[in-house]
């Protein structure tokens, strides 16, 4: 089959990425018993330990020698203190900070040995070329330590000056410079939790050298099979999207689980460092190296945010909070996925090929997929083109406006006479045709992908700022590690609920997440009842049309997360929902689902009755989609924890239901007109300026408009593919 011919196509890729790192690293890189054969076999690429002054290196080296039976080498005392006749001290002394930099990165280019743990001095990372030659010998591990820490270690140790450290600059300000030397050099993160001891930090060491040896342990399968005959990794299944079977890839082990420690040093971070820290522990460094991932990480969430905290955490009443995930782009909590999901994607795929991405939208997705890939650089542009399907009468107004804005170059937005179900059904199917993949890959070299959260690079950054709410509570004292709190989701495919439920896995204490529908309530009659039945069900339009979702692709991967791992359920379960519409769980099943999820939903009438209470008795406008969310967690939170709702969009892109809701009399037609109506009620700082420029650049620009065929987007897409990849250039 062709489809399978993908598959090997993609694990060859990995094998030849495989093979040059043996190249690099020798075969020993690689062995999975590595760990346990050290002490037999001495390893013949060097560990190197890299870190501030006062982190530990020396004596985390020799715990770490010690149990793997290696030699352990201490550049200060072995290296430099021997070459030079005198001690670190007295050579500091006697040329300054600037000339023991330039002295000491000879001495290491000088220096060569093998299968050793060495610990490196906290300035090496300082002289380029002498970490170029260190790096080559092996793996270099960055003891990232708390600076608060590190600090009180040096003070313990009367050390007031490191190299480097000019008069005026306080040790917290040259430790927070050097960290940006430590970033570049390194091949693995080892993040040491506040407290932690010098054994806890040697543990640490030893589990990431495993993870490093041990990558088939991070491999991926469907949610349909037990296991895959074929591996799959990162990098695998983001190029893949879906699964050959037709189920949603998962990690074969899970997520990482984060130890208490660890949590309370990320809660200090900045929300892009939080989630480098979160990611590197979900992608296997030889998909994509930490230096690669931190640098992606940052240019997702930078400037193109609105606000600086990127996900800020409010304050609604009593024991409620509002996590606003609407500062991006464009306006709503796509953009946490879809700023950083181009780029893993662009990062992961093999260079023979064009690559096309499929989107069903119910609305916000389609715009966030524009956005995120034309910020790619232009050679990744060229190979991948986005052809975004969104239902006619499904999405608002504003919504429309901002994806239709986007037709040229390899980017492109269709409307479908028929609902967002239809849309994603129709990308399914394609995805499961192989006569269809296998004519694209012939007659056009052309790979198709999606960017929908059924694909696990789009589905992975949503974890992060679960995890972020929670530690943005812990910081604020709120509440100490290990206070539970719930989350309430307005849910439709399910995806931001499942990210949520991933948080908990990793360790944040979520003990319930419930899930909030408008009338298109077959998620909650699913909790409820254990029947998931689409017969004689009919999609209804609402004010909250992300959520206008019948068909929730990520409940699969709930139901495997819930059966612990049964594929085969899974198949059975979700093959009789594409044959009968219907399908239900045991009740044994659905009692442990109640355990983690509940759900509800509200009427129209409600949504927009919440809109205008939390507006007259707070002063804060909602959108319809997180009104939803408030008047289900007002009937069936308890209020015995802090509960936080994700607001998911920013309720400019639903003005006129907003506006209806605050009871504003002749309402705009205009969408520019409409927002500055809502300026007016909720004030500047309410408006999300991206948004408004949008509406502002936007003219009524054509778009081709496709009816409900299954044939007819399939000819849509072979037409894209011409268009991108076969017009002269």
């Amino acid at each position: 089959m062709i489809r399978a011919t993908f598959g090997q196509l993609f694990a060859k890729v990995r094998k030849l990425r495989t093979h040059l790192l043996f190249s690099q690293f020798g075969s020993s890189y690689f062995t999975t018993a590595w760990l346990s054969n050290q002490i037999s076999k001495p390893r013949e690429r060097n560990i190197l330990l890299m870190g501030p002054p006062g982190a530990g290196k020396t004596c985390v080296g020799r715990i770490v020698g010690q149990r793997l039976g290696m030699p352990v080498i201490d550049i200060d005392d072995d290296v430099l203190e021997r070459t030079w006749g005198m001690s670190v001290a007295e050579k500091l002394s006697e040329i300054g900070g600037d000339g023991f930099i330039e002295e000491e990165g000879k001495a290491v280019c000088n220096f060569t040995a093998t299968g050793s743990v060495i610990s490196l001095t906290g300035s090496n990372p300082l002289h380029p070329d002498s970490m170029q030659h260190l790096k080559r010998s092996g793996l270099v591990l960055f003891l990232d330590v708390d600076t608060e820490d590190i600090i009180q270690r040096l003070s313990r140790m009367k050390v007031n000056r490191i190299v480097g450290q000019d008069a005026g600059v306080s040790m917290r300000e040259i430790l927070q410079y050097r960290k940006q030397f430590y970033e570049k050099w390194l091949d693995a993160r080892v993040l040491c939790g506040t407290g932690d001891s010098v054994e806890d930090v040697a543990d640490k060491v030893l589990r990431t050298l495993g993870r490093y040896e041990g990558s088939e342990s991070e491999m991926f399968i469907s949610t349909r099979s037990q296991m895959s005959s074929d591996p799959k990794f990162f990098s695998d299944v983001v190029i893949e999207g879906l699964a050959p079977d037709g189920g949603l890839y998962v990690p074969k082990k899970g997520f990482p689980k984060l130890e208490p420690s660890e949590w309370l040093r990320i809660s200090s971070m900045p929300y892009a460092m939080r989630a480098v820290a979160i990611l590197e522990n979900c992608i296997h460094p030889m998909d994509v190296s930490p230096v690669e991932l931190s640098t992606m990480v940052h240019r997702a969430y930078g400037q193109n945010f609105a606000n600086q905290l990127v996900v800020p955490l409010k304050h609604l009443t009593d024991h409620q909070y509002i996590l606003e995930l609407f500062h991006g782009p464009t306006a709503s909590f796509k953009d946490l996925a879809l700023q950083l999901m181009p780029q893993l994607f662009a990062h992961c795929l093999p260079q023979m090929c064009n690559y096309l991405i499929l989107v069903a939208t119910s609305g916000d997705t389609g715009s966030a997929v524009l956005n995120g890939f034309q910020n790619l650089k232009d050679s990744d542009r060229r190979r991948i083109g986005m052809l975004i399907f969104f239902p006619e009468k499904g999405v608002s107004q504003i919504q429309k406006l901002q994806m239709t804005g986007f037709q040229e170059g390899n980017a492109k937005s269709i409307s479908v006479l028929s609902d967002f179900d239809f849309c994603q059904r129709s990308i399914k199917q394609m995805f499961g045709d192989p006569s269809l993949m296998g004519h694209l890959a012939v007659e056009y070299a052309t790979v198709l992908s999606t960017a929908n959260s059924i694909n696990w690079a789009r589905l992975l950054p949503q974890v992060v700022y679960h995890c972020s709410a929670y530690l943005d509570l812990l910081r604020n004292r709120t509440l100490t590690f290990g206070d539970p709190i719930d989350v309430c989701i307005p849910t439709g495919n399910f995806g931001n609920a499942m990210s949520a439920l991933y948080a908990k896995q990793m360790g944040i204490p979520i003990r319930k997440v419930i899930c909030a529908s408008n009338h298109n309530c077959v998620i909650s009659d699913f909790i409820a009842s254990g029947a998931y039945d689409l017969r004689k069900r009919k999609l209804l339009v609402s004010n909250s049309p992300a959520i206008d979702i019948l068909k929730s692709s990520n409940l699969e991967r709930f139901i495997h997360h819930a059966s612990d791992g049964d594929g085969s359920l899974v198949r059975d379960l979700f093959l009789n929902l594409e044959r009968d519409c219907f399908f239900k769980v045991s009740e044994t099943l659905r009692q442990k689902i109640n355990l983690e999820v509940q759900a509800g939903w509200c009427s129209e009438d409600d949504c927009l009755r919440a809109i205008h209470e939390v507006h007259v008795t707070r002063g804060y406008i909602m959108d319809t989609h997180t009104a939803v969310g408030k008047v289900v967690a007002d009937r069936i939170h308890d209020k015995t924890c802090p509960l936080v709702i994700c607001s998911t969009a920013h309720h400019g892109k639903f003005a006129p239901a907003v506006l209806k809701a605050l009871q504003c009399q002749n309402i705009p037609q205009d969408p520019v007109d409409q927002l500055d109506k809502l300026c007016t009620i909720g004030g500047r700082e309410q408006m999300h300026e991206a948004l408004m420029k949008c509406m502002k650049d936007s003219g009524d620009d054509p778009y081709v408009v496709c009816e409900a065929d299954f044939s007819k987007l399939v000819d849509e897409v072979e037409t894209m593919i011409q268009d991108s990849f076969l017009r002269v250039q």
